[in-house]
This record gives structure tokens, sequence and C-alpha cells, in this order.
């Protein structure tokens, strides 16, 4: 399988480290959907990141859509969610509001950085940053609440919330303040020298 996308894009770096976590033997593609637009486009003509090229050609996308595939037919029964329906329902909720924030960051960075200041449209910029920080305010309590989980577990959402709070750093650190968020802080961290981490850092151009 190959993996196609760059690693400082939170979904490609999401796909990566857990198949990493998952022991899912696949090689990585760094192609980019700006500066290697045309070879992309030639993978995938929908030029969307991660793009997962599977054993038999087929192209799939979408960063959990990839994951549960993965899940349902290669790990022979072993995921990153838990098995409790409830610890479940409380990883799905967590992991929710990583991609909302990551979602939100994208957002915004494509509004600052990629469209002329002339046409930044105000009322747009205000309302996606109070969801990117309702999101992250969110996070924090999950995090702060469920410290056992979030201390000792290489899951879905711990991973998925070390990946936004790195991701929105590296970007937002003006706006999401780390000072607030001590807990994604301390996650993000941690989870940062592991070797599944350290294998695939953001390494990329920026959006």
């Amino acid at each position: 399988m190959r993996l196609i996308g760059m690693l400082d894009s939170p979904y490609v770096r999401r796909v990566a480290i857990c198949l990493e976590f998952l022991g899912i033997p696949f090689e990585h593609e760094a192609v980019s959907v700006f500066g290697t637009f045309e070879k992309f486009q030639s993978i995938n003509p929908i030029v969307k990141a991660p793009t997962l090229v599977c054993e038999d050609g087929e192209v799939l996308m979408e960063s959990s859509l990839i994951l549960q595939f993965i899940e349902a037919t290669k790990t022979s029964g072993k995921s990153l969610w838990p098995s409790n329906p409830v610890e479940r329902q409380h990883d799905f909720r967590a992991l929710g509001l990583a991609l909302a924030a990551c979602e939100k960051s994208v957002q915004l960075i494509y509004e600052r950085n990629l469209r002329p200041e002339e046409l930044h449209y105000e009322p747009w910029l205000t309302r996606v940053t109070g969801q990117l920080l309702a999101a992250f305010k969110a996070l924090e309590h999950e995090v702060q609440e469920r410290q056992a989980v979030f201390t000792v577990a290489h899951s879905h959402a711990t991973i998925g919330a070390a990946i936004a709070w790195q991701f929105t750093q590296s970007m937002l650190d003006t706006v999401v303040l780390a000072s607030e968020h001590p807990g994604l802080a301390e996650l993000s961290a941690r989870l940062e020298k592991s070797p599944e981490f350290q294998k695939y850092l953001p390494i990329g151009p920026g959006i």
C-alpha cells in the first residue's frame, strides 16, 4: 500500500502514525497537493490528501475511512479503539473534536494565507476562530477529565488530539494559546517523543 500526501497535513500524519501503531507496512510518498499538483493528480484525479493506494490499485480517501478500512481488513482484530462501548463513545467524541479543530484550523489558514488580504471576510474569520477555540476548549476538557486514558493509551483519540494540537500550534499559536490548554500541550509533547511520532515528523511546505 502507498500513502500519498505531505506529513505537515494532520490528516496524512494521522494515518501514517496510526498505521505504524497498528503494525501495518506501507510506503509513504511525499506528494503535495500544491507544489506537485500534477503528480498528485496522476495518482488521484481528485487530488485529496491523504490518499491510500491499495494493493489492487484502488484509491481510498478520508483519514477516518482509510483507518476504518485498515482495521476491518488488515489487523486481525487489532484496533486503536477501546473495546468497551462507553469508552469508545468517549473516544469518538474526543476524536471528533480533534478533527473539527483541524478542519477549522485549515479554514482559517487558507483564508489568511491564500486569499488576498483585501478580500478577507472578517465575519467569517470571527466565526471560524470561535469554532476553533470551542473545539480546543472541549478537547482540553476531555483530556483533563479522562487523564487516565490520555496518559497511557495509544488510541485514535489520543493520537488525533496530539496531532491536532501540534498542527494548530505550528500555524496558529497566537490564536490558540498553549497556556490555556496545558493538558493538550503535555499530551502532544509526550507523544511527539515516541518512536511512532518521530518516524513521521510534520515535514512539508506548509499550507
